[in-house]
């Protein structure tokens, strides 16, 4: 598993991926100096998301904060 500051880098990278995807400055196609062309895939945003969610979730198990459901009910 990777140590905190490593999960917080990729989570700003891919926060950083998923906003360039939603406002739509990601290029698929790239054609350099030389004509030489270089083609990438969309990116999936619902698959970023996921992604995001899940070093969420790894951070804050290695800070040790709960994460909950839902609201807490008592319990008579």
């Amino acid at each position: 598993m990777a140590d905190l500051a490593q999960l917080q880098a990729w989570l700003a990278e891919a926060q950083n991926a998923y906003h360039t995807v939603v406002i739509g400055g990601a290029p698929t196609v790239v054609v350099d100096q030389n004509g030489e062309r270089i083609e990438y895939s969309r990116a999936n945003p619902q698959s970023l998301m996921k992604y995001i969610a899940y070093l969420q979730a790894q951070i804050n198990l290695l800070m040790g904060v709960a994460v909950t459901g839902g609201p807490l009910r008592p319990f008579f």
